[in-house]
């Protein structure tokens, strides 16, 4: 009877502990002035959060990536200087 109690408790512990870290996927960009070791810093923290760089952009200076919304706000705190843009990635269609 104890060993079940404590197994629904840490159950309902972890299903909360999990339920915090939202991954979402986004588009983050900045202005093509911005140093590369700050777009790499960025890639690095949400790597080291969790998440995952799906691509790497070449034509534009950015990168889209599934990441934890937690670490979505520090990446965006410290991109204002550089004017980084995060945007959810979405499916965008067009009817004629």
């Amino acid at each position: 009877m104890k060993f079940t109690t404590i197994f629904a408790a840490a159950l309902a512990a972890t299903q909360g502990a999990f339920a915090a870290d939202i991954q979402k996927s986004v588009i983050v960009t900045y202005d093509m002035s911005t140093p590369d070791s700050i777009v790499n810093a960025a890639m690095d923290s949400i790597k080291s959060a969790g998440g995952i760089v799906t691509h790497e952009y070449k034509l534009i200076k950015g990168f889209s990536a599934k990441a934890p919304e937690k670490i979505l706000h520090s990446v965006q705190t410290w991109g204002n200087r550089y004017n980084a843009l995060i945007e959810e990635d979405e499916v965008v269609s067009v009817q004629i």
